[in-house]
């Protein structure tokens, strides 16, 4: 952004960046503090405490090295306690697959692509149908995946591009995988839950974990509830640790500054941005659902920051004005959006992207040419 814009849009895509990683990573939190409150019986603040601690402490003490373990350890803990709750879950079902196959087919929980199109506002306001899928998770995955320095310092610390590119295409591999494997976790839930007449927790986001704890085997509960954690704190700390980083190469990284004094630097924004993600995690306690909340703030900003990495490598006239343009138009189209219109969270990315490449484009008609 430097390069193509200038040091303000750097500072600025930095500054949005910061913004929506410790928002976005804030619900997170609180969605993992829900599993240590039902496990520990401890309120929601004092858990959302005790998990920011813990990994502030590895991350602060490790660095990019120890996000990357831990994070190895973790997703294989993470993955293989959901495959066993799976089976357990399944274990607990009299008639076993063929009867949680009959109750969600009756039930339509095997929907999987919904291809109703119509240009109105209650088409755009449904959240899941195929359409908001492929557009909007296109782009959401775009500018995830290509923009957000959690993802982009996992790709830099591979050792060569290869490796890179290689890491990056596999994952949908994985991604798949966990999501299947949840998505018929929550199927063989809504059977047993209606099988058993069991009233749900009055807080949705409460069901898995609750079950976990209460109806699943001690062994079994301990493990899964462990690999819950993992996968949060692997998160977590990798969010740290960007935005650690990005604090210091954007705002504090000077031609003679030491590496020690950077190292000092970035320690003390590790504990800077831990604290910001505990008053994050408490003010996200009112979320309706954790899942919904975490894409809607990190889908309002990720269109224009994808929007102006898209101007800088598929242009060559806009120059930091028009970037600077694209931007607030962008951010002021989302914002009507998102409190003005009932548009569903998956179309944000898409609308905001378009508006901030167009928007700067037109404005770039206006500058004058370049100065050699």
């Amino acid at each position: 952004m430097r390069r193509r814009f200038g040091e303000r849009i750097r500072k600025l895509t930095a500054s949005m960046f910061l913004v929506t990683r410790a928002l976005a990573e804030g619900v997170r939190i609180f969605a993992i503090s829900i599993v240590i409150s039902i496990v520990l019986g401890t309120g929601e603040i004092a858990s959302i405490a005790l998990i920011v601690l813990l990994t502030l402490f590895y991350t602060f003490e490790g660095g990019m090295t120890a996000v990357i373990w831990t994070d190895v350890v973790q997703m294989g803990l993470y993955l293989f306690g959901a495959v066993v709750s799976f089976f357990v879950i399944l274990g607990q079902i009299p008639g076993g697959w063929a009867h949680v196959a009959a109750v969600a087919g009756a039930a339509h929980k095997f929907a999987i692509f919904d291809f109703r199109f119509s240009p109105t506002m209650a088409f755009f306001s449904r959240p899941y149908t195929f359409w908001a899928g492929l557009a909007g998770g296109c782009f959401l995955t775009t500018a995830t995946h290509g923009t957000d320095q959690l993802m982009v310092q996992r790709l830099l610390s591979a050792r060569n591009e290869r490796q890179s590119r290689a890491a990056l295409i596999s994952s949908w591999v994985v991604i798949f995988f966990q999501f299947t494997l949840f998505l018929l976790i929550g199927l063989l839930l809504y059977v047993h839950y209606g099988d058993m007449g069991m009233p749900a927790p009055q807080q949705i986001d409460r069901i898995y974990p609750d079950f976990i704890w209460n109806h699943l085997p001690a062994g079994v509960a301990g493990l899964v509830v462990a690999a819950i954690l993992a996968a949060a704190m692997a998160n977590m700390s990798a969010a740290l640790n960007s935005l650690a980083s990005t604090t210091v190469v954007d705002f504090f990284r000077s031609r003679g500054t030491s590496d020690a004094r950077l190292l000092r630097i970035a320690r003390l924004a590790t504990v800077a941005w831990g604290f910001v993600l505990l008053a994050m995690a408490i003010a996200a306690r009112h979320s309706r659902s954790v899942l919904e909340a975490g894409l809607t703030i990190a889908s309002i900003p990720s269109g224009m920051l994808l929007g102006v990495f898209l101007l800088g490598v598929l242009t060559k006239k806009p120059r930091e004005g028009a970037a600077i343009a694209g931007v607030a138009a962008g951010l002021v189209a989302i914002l009507y959006v998102r409190f003005r219109t009932p548009i569903a969270f998956t179309w944000y990315v898409l609308i905001g992207t378009t508006v901030t490449f167009g928007v700067a484009l037109m404005a770039s008609w206006f500058e004058g040419d370049a100065k050699e």
